[in-house]
């Protein structure tokens, strides 16, 4: 992969985020980190720093939003290096076409947007065209409701308390627990998720002397359960089996695994064995 990225020829790469820097979902280390590269300038343009009121009271409620906000501020108004490749960081663009000829892409537009003072933001009919030969769409994440679990469908997640769920009116939800991108939404890094899942364990561990207990106990009946119910699954050693077959994949190539992406190849190898295919 970083050959192919030494290899490219890009030089310039535009994110387009609709609504402004306060609203913006990194995490202050992800936002940092984009600036590391010695060959990458991040650039922001400083008419993309804009503040309603709603906006000026996320940044002084919460420290992250408000690192967040420094970052870009601080990024906006500094000279522009010399860096020979750029990520553009554009705020307040919405994408209403993607311009082509001939089944390529040759640019893309977008319309100006406004915020409205409770967070979100509306057109201004101002549009721009921008220079691009081509377009990936990433509009985010929003978690499925669930049948009998609540679900607060703006921000995409289940009602809790330190992991254990709440019902809509903020009552407690007797032997339910939540962890993940539906306790807190589709933000963090590999320790945020450790933080998440170790709290929620926590409540799970200090409930379970009070909690009723299950009517077929034995650890059998799960994986009997889901059998009867005709889902797919893999166990500890259907994982051994995965581990071993993707180390066998990338062994000819001097590697130490090839990842199997398929959701199938992977339940194959990690349900029968394995037996590396041909020509691998």
């Amino acid at each position: 992969m970083h050959a192919g990225l030494t290899a490219s020829p890009v030089t310039d790469v535009h994110v387009f985020g609709r609504r402004g820097p306060a609203q913006a979902k990194f995490t202050p280390l992800e936002l940092r980190e984009l600036d590391h590269s010695p060959t990458v300038e991040v650039i922001v343009d400083p008419e993309d720093i804009e503040f309603d009121e709603a906006s000026i009271a996320a940044t002084r409620s919460s420290k992250q939003i408000d690192m967040v906000v420094k970052t870009l501020q601080d990024w906006a108004i500094r000279d522009v290096g010399n860096r020979p490749r750029r990520l553009h960081l554009h705020f307040f663009h919405t994408p209403v076409e993607i311009l082509g000829a001939d089944g390529a892409v040759t640019g893309l537009r977008t319309e100006r947007t406004e915020l409205t003072g409770d967070g979100t933001v509306c057109g201004t009919g101002v549009f721009q065209d921008w220079d691009v030969q081509a377009v990936y769409r990433a509009v985010g994440y929003l978690s499925s409701h669930l049948a009998d679990l609540p679900l607060d469908h703006v921000t995409g997640t289940i009602p809790h308390n330190e992991g254990r769920i709440l019902d809509l009116d903020g009552d407690l939800v007797l032997g339910a627990y939540v962890s993940g991108w539906i306790k807190r939404g589709p933000i963090g890094l590999i320790g945020h998720t450790k933080g998440c899942s170790s709290e929620t364990v926590a409540a799970l561990l200090a409930d379970a002397p009070s909690l009723s207990p299950a009517a077929r106990p034995e650890p059998d009946a799960v994986v009997t359960y889901l059998n009867e119910r005709g889902i797919e699954f893999t166990t500890w050693q259907g994982w051994r089996n995965l581990d071993a077959y993707e180390r066998a994949l990338g062994e000819p190539h001097g590697r130490e695994r090839i990842k199997v992406v398929s959701r199938s190849e992977m339940l194959a190898a990690s349900q029968s064995g394995f037996a590396v295919p041909l020509g691998q």
